[in-house]
């Protein structure tokens, strides 16, 4: 198994590459291996350096389907995207430790956890075995009832109590190739949200890159009463404050837009 390594040290991009039915904005769009392909082509020729490869729909909501669906979903994805671009690193978004575990035997680079090592009890002995980045994102609750209500006493500490404990869990296993993602949207208000946004660094201090998930989410739709499909301005706007606020990698849906805000934001920041 040839080991790619994820080289953090500039921003990146991550492209967001859902084969389902259901997301939230791109369901339906990526289902036959013409339109995965079209859709992975343009990721990698826009500047993208990652493909976030997603097969079970994590929406507000969204209902749970058995393993053997993401599976079948997942796989013909897998293995055209990677014949086809040998150097792009792929990362499998999947709460699930057998399907982390066939992932990578099929070529994926990184595993994107929503659960963060929650949902699947098996999960960081799997993780730690396989020697791949893993992305340990926070949720409060699953995805079926995330979004009835969330409350926190102090969102910030909460989170990142929860990394501390996670990332003590697989350095317990010998294992430290980890990544953080909040969560924007997963289990969170809107204030909620735009609270984690400010304080990003709290996160980034911690030692680990920095996963920001903002593209065309509620937080933006909402306060600017515009639907996902006219929200690529503002996720702009709410990446290019997450780049200031020490986020390492962009998980997007439009790759070209959050590219030229790496180029912009590093120029300000260099000058």
């Amino acid at each position: 198994m040839k080991k790619r390594i994820l080289d953090s040290s500039e921003p990146l991009v991550m492209g967001i590459l859902n084969i389902t039915p259901d997301s939230f904005y791109d369901g339906g769009k990526y289902t036959t291996e013409k339109e995965w392909m079209q859709k992975a082509e343009e990721i990698v020729t826009e500047g993208g350096r990652i493909i976030d490869l997603g097969a079970i729909s994590t929406r507000p909501g969204a209902k749970e389907i058995p393993e053997k669906d993401e599976k079948e979903r997942l796989l013909p994805a897998l293995r055209s995207i990677r014949k086809e671009y040998p150097d792009t690193l792929i990362s499998v978004d999947t709460y699930r430790s057998n399907i982390a575990q066939m992932a990578v035997e099929e070529g994926a680079d990184m595993i994107n956890d929503i659960s963060g090592g929650t949902m699947d009890q098996n999960m960081f002995s799997t993780i730690s075995k396989l020697e791949v980045p893993y992305i340990i994102m926070h949720i409060k609750g699953t995805p079926q009832n995330m979004q009835q209500n969330p409350d926190y006493d102090d969102v910030i500490e909460e989170i990142a109590t929860f990394f501390r404990n996670q990332i003590l869990q697989l350095n317990e296993l010998g294992f430290d190739d980890i990544l953080l993602d909040p969560g924007f949207g997963f289990g969170k208000s809107i204030s909620h949200n735009y609270r984690i946004l400010r304080k990003l660094r709290s996160f980034s201090v911690m030692g680990y890159p920095v996963v920001a998930g903002l593209s065309r989410k509620s937080m933006i739709n909402r306060v600017l009463n515009v639907g996902p499909e006219e929200a690529l301005n503002g996720t702009t706007i709410l990446n290019t404050i997450a780049l200031n606020n020490g986020a390492s990698i962009l998980r997007v849906h439009d790759v070209k837009e959050a590219v030229e805000a790496i180029a912009l934001v590093s120029l300000v920041s260099n000058a």
